[in-house]
């Protein structure tokens, strides 16, 4: 799908708010209400917008540590591989997980309680996994940045 300035400036606007009215987000890009349902409307059919979601503060229900943990594996069977793809998709203290190149091969961001409930997830991810060679965990001292927001602008152009 080819997106113009008008799509990105959708995308943007929600981005931050999708609960703005498609009049509001007609009135900030200069578009009618019909149109903005329109571009919305293909951009979701076409999988350019994927979800709409609620963003939720993970301290207000009790999360307090954010854990990310770095998984080498024994073997890289691909059956091995996938089973554990799926232990990690089911798992809903995972918030993002990457299969990645480098000295490790899966990197997780975990939403935890406390130590003792990663202490646990641990022993039900990777230790009876059998296909954990070791793991390296790092606490977050201080949730800096947190978004999946997908720049629209490239940073090449905004110079």
């Amino acid at each position: 799908m080819s997106l113009d300035q008008f799509d990105h400036a959708l995308l943007e606007a929600v981005q931050q708010d999708a609960t703005t009215s498609q009049q509001d987000l007609g009135a900030q890009v200069n578009l009618s209400s019909a149109a903005v349902n329109r571009r919305l409307k293909k951009m979701n059919a076409d999988g350019v917008i994927r979800k709409t979601v609620s963003v939720v503060d993970p301290s207000q229900l009790g999360y307090a540590l954010t854990v990310i943990a770095e998984v080498e594996v024994e073997s890289e069977r691909l059956d091995l591989l996938d089973a554990m793809k799926r232990s990690f998709l089911a798992c809903p203290q995972v918030q993002q997980c990457y299969y990645v190149a480098g000295e490790c091969d899966f990197v997780l961001i975990m939403l935890v309680k406390n130590m003792e409930q990663y202490t646990e997830l641990t022993r039900e991810l990777f230790f009876e996994s059998n296909n954990v060679k070791r793991f390296k965990t790092l606490v977050s001292m201080s949730n800096v940045k947190v978004g999946l927001d997908v720049p629209v602008t490239d940073a090449s152009q905004q110079r």
